[in-house]
């Protein structure tokens, strides 16, 4: 078996953790950013191998919100 394969399975909370957000951010991104997440009956269940490549490849990125202030200011 592969490593991937032997990988253990972390759960919401440990995600959460992982990445440093609230829950209702992951499951926002499940939803919007196609975060790699497997639903088991009521619970998610994640990999941090796969999120972390989900991190790596730029999937995670979001458009900045048009009235964050702390986005850069475009120069004229």
């Amino acid at each position: 078996m592969s490593e991937a394969e032997l990988e253990n399975w972390v759960t919401m909370k440990e995600a959460q953790a992982h990445l440093g957000v609230r829950r209702e951010t992951i499951t926002k991104w499940i939803v919007t950013h196609n975060l790699p997440a497997y639903k088991v009956g009521r619970v998610w269940k994640f990999k941090l191998s796969e999120i972390d490549e989900w991190v790596r490849t730029g999937q995670a990125a979001e458009e900045p919100h048009p009235n964050n202030p702390h986005e850069p200011k475009e120069e004229r």
